[in-house]
């Protein structure tokens, strides 16, 4: 199937609108910024970057309550009990907007085992800077609807590749990859200094406290400076051993979103909007 393509002088993005809403590649000044997804790519899991709508990462058992409502989500990822990311990462959306470089893709919800009606929509804007993403949804039920929304990149990794980013904690995480507790302070990598993203133990944790701007940096090489909306107060990295990527994915809510505390979701009453941005800009 052709990709629909956004295109500069310096820059070129390729869209798999049939997969999650995703982006096959992103070249900038020909390197690829996000791991590049295969041809014949059909899942989400493969790509650049997929949007996370209507909510973040994992709910433990797909069991929750909004608004005296008892809900309970299908699982969404092979082997794994916990659904994650929401339903816009696993749906075919729709070009609605398409010109040399800007592309509108939107993705309408039916109820199902997730109770409430959305249209979920994403604008992508490319410049010789680099790309602007930005993520709404609408709730275009009749009733009040959760949501918490983020972007999941895969970037490119390079050799020596650090990343640097404004956080103060993190979450801690069981077997299942779930919240336990929360960290004060440095742990593992130390972000706000800047830190080598190559591990040999899985990183696949959220940072909190995310001050909206992080940067990933190799040795004599480009930077990719990733900027977010300011609702977009955590940012979940995952960087597994030996891996041809590292994810470092702004979000507006926490894993396990309708667990205790501060989880960053928000009640959109009928016909309510929320959003988030990013921009990756290479220099």
């Amino acid at each position: 199937m052709t990709r629909p393509v956004l295109a500069t002088a310096r820059a070129r993005v390729e869209l798999l609108p049939q997969v999650g809403g995703s982006i096959g590649r992103f070249v900038f000044d020909g390197r690829d910024v996000l791991r590049p997804a295969p041809e014949g790519a059909t899942d989400a899991l493969d790509v650049g970057c997929f949007p996370l709508v209507p909510f973040c990462n994992r709910i433990p058992g797909g069991r929750f309550s909004f608004e005296g409502r008892e809900v309970t989500l299908a699982p969404n990822l092979a082997g794994h009990p916990h659904p994650l990311h929401g339903q816009g990462w696993r749906a075919a959306w729709t070009v609605t907007g398409l010109s040399d470089t800007r592309a509108v893709l939107t993705y309408d919800h039916a109820p199902s085992d997730w109770p409430w009606a959305y249209r979920a929509e994403q604008i992508l804007v490319l410049s010789d800077e680099g790309l602007r993403i930005e993520l709404s949804v609408t709730n275009t039920g009749t009733e009040p609807m959760p949501a918490g929304l983020g972007l999941h990149p895969y970037f490119a990794a390079r050799p020596g590749e650090t990343l640097k980013a404004g956080v103060d904690g993190v979450w801690m995480v069981d077997a299942d990859v779930l919240p336990t507790t929360h960290h004060d302070g440095v742990w593992m990598r130390d972000w706000m200094a800047g830190a080598p993203t190559a591990t040999d133990s899985l990183i696949d944790n959220c940072w909190t406290g995310f001050d909206g701007k992080a940067v990933l940096s190799a040795p004599g090489g480009t930077s990719t400076t990733i900027e977010a909306s300011e609702n977009c107060r955590w940012v979940h990295v995952y960087s597994p051993p030996g891996a041809d990527f590292v994810c470092a994915e702004p979000t507006a809510s926490r894993p396990d979103p309708f667990g205790e505390g501060e989880t960053g979701i928000v009640a959109l009453a009928p016909g309510e909007t929320t959003s988030v941005w990013m921009t990756l800009k290479v220099a």
